[in-house]
């Protein structure tokens, strides 16, 4: 469970913050100054902080200053009345995730701290390369196939230096996974680490995202705000999906990478930044310049460094490895004992090609783990899983109704009888949101539209059960 340390005097608002976000799923704490904050940091650092800028003696800009020094990586989001915005903007500038007038609306602040956990899990959370499945993190890049051995190599001798990396492959085959080994291992792996996925947000959002904007510069914008790319000086930014990049965006990126330097939108200032940029794409960027749909220079100036990420279908030898792995993932995650598999049924996943590569592996271990009744994994399960007919286990609701009952029986002979509520919730909560969305395709829009609740609420939710979602069509 993510915790959120608030700090603010006002009882009555940090009590109202508390109530919401506990609402939320999160562990919530609050401090009322920036001392008595500090002090719960220094006992046990939080996954992100709500910090208000004015503060009874140390003020807000100086308790975000000492909260840097004891924890660079901790999200922190400011709230700020209109009269302190510049305040907020030159913690901005220092590090801080981001910032949020008050009054402020609750679903745009549930949707900043669901993406600052996500930020900070990204930063924090250890990517491990070669690792062995049974020791493995839950972040882990597996395989000691001759292709993934040269990756390996490849990101040790490319990330202590500041070059530009683009990062190649199929959908699925662990290009974000890549990108944070690669800032983890680098020089600047204690600043900021900020990532942009160029398909998920709209194109006429996206450029305000990436580099700010002035005061007045269109309707409704009323104060001055810093884009991702001014709030990772010097630091790095992932820029995904960038062969979906809009040609007018690509030119700032460009200038970026020549010049060092950026302008807001509806500003004249040229701002200098210091930003290490790791980019990434599936798509065919020499078919996009032949179709005059990416910029040649940026596509040079991007490519100084090549991460070519292999297909699963050509890792040899990978298949058994990932297999331990997963299955002993998700029996976790899921709450089952791991069943093990089979031979005859590790060699059916080395024959199919997959096509969505280690993370269609991923969920199809999943799928089967969900139905799994405590035999090893075989043929059967994996062909059905394949095909989408899980067939004689789903059919009706009644059997659906078993393998629950089932399910909570294990949890209570096993002596866990704790708060199984909320676990059980969590637990079905996970598997429905995660289906949902992968049916459309990541959209989230559209997901919470089904499930009948609102986007943050989503948003909290993926960020709580760590969900990973590829992203295929448009958001709403």
């Amino acid at each position: 469970m993510n915790k959120i340390l608030i700090i603010d005097d006002d009882d009555q608002l940090r009590c109202s913050f508390e109530k919401l976000l506990k609402e939320e799923g999160y562990h919530v704490e609050g401090a009322p100054s920036g001392e008595a904050g500090l002090k719960r940091i220094r006992d046990r650092v939080p996954d992100a902080v709500i910090l208000d800028m004015q503060l009874p003696g140390m003020n807000g800009l100086e308790t975000f200053k000492r909260i840097y020094e004891i924890e660079p990586k901790l999200p922190v989001i400011i709230m700020t009345a209109y009269g302190t915005t510049e305040t907020a903007i030159e913690a901005t500038k220092m590090g801080a995730f981001d910032y949020i007038l008050k009054p402020f609306d609750i679903p745009e602040m549930l949707g900043t701290i669901g993406q600052a956990l996500e930020a900070g899990r990204f930063m924090r959370s250890p990517v491990d390369m070669d690792a062995i499945p049974d020791n493995a993190s839950r972040e882990a890049i597996i395989g000691r196939s001759k292709s993934m051995q040269d990756v390996y190599k490849s990101i040790g001798r490319v990330s202590p230096t500041d070059a530009t990396v683009l990062i190649r492959g199929e959908s699925g085959t662990g290009k974000e996974l890549a990108a944070r080994a690669l800032y983890q291992h680098s020089l600047r792996s204690d600043r900021p680490f900020k990532v942009i996925n160029c398909v998920a947000i709209p194109e006429n959002l996206l450029e305000s995202e990436l580099f700010g904007y002035e005061r007045g510069a269109f309707t409704g914008a009323s104060h001055r705000r810093i884009g991702k790319i001014e709030q990772a000086n010097q630091g790095t930014i992932f820029l995904d999906e960038i062969g979906d990049m809009p040609g007018s965006i690509q030119a700032k990126m460009l200038r970026l990478l020549q010049e060092k330097s950026i302008e807001r939108l509806g500003g004249r200032e040229t701002i200098p930044v210091d930003v290490r940029i790791i980019a990434a794409t599936n798509r065919d960027l020499e078919q996009a310049l032949a179709d005059g749909k990416f910029r040649e220079d940026l596509y040079y100036r991007l490519k100084v460094v090549t991460l070519w990420l292999p297909p699963l279908r050509e890792r040899e030898g990978d298949i058994s490895l990932l297999a331990d792995y997963f299955l002993a993932r998700h029996a976790s995650e899921v709450g089952v004992d791991n069943p093990g598999i089979t031979e005859e049924a590790l060699r059916m996943l080395g024959i199919h090609t997959w096509p969505g590569n280690v993370r269609e592996f991923s969920n199809t271990l999943q799928k089967i783990l969900i139905f799994n009744r405590g035999t090893p994994i075989s043929p059967e399960d994996i062909s059905q899983t394949l095909s989408g007919k899980i067939t004689g286990r789903t059919d009706s609701s009644e059997e659906g109704d078993q393998l629950i009952r089932k399910w909570v029986r294990e949890r209570l002979s096993k002596g866990s009888e704790e708060n199984l509520f909320d676990r059980c919730v969590d637990h079905f909560s996970r598997i429905l949101i995660g289906e949902v969305l992968n049916l459309k395709g990541g959209n989230r829009s559209r997901a919470a539209k089904i499930l009948g609740i609102s986007r943050p609420t989503l948003h909290s939710r993926i960020d709580k059960y760590n969900l990973k979602i590829e992203v295929s069509v448009k958001e709403d």
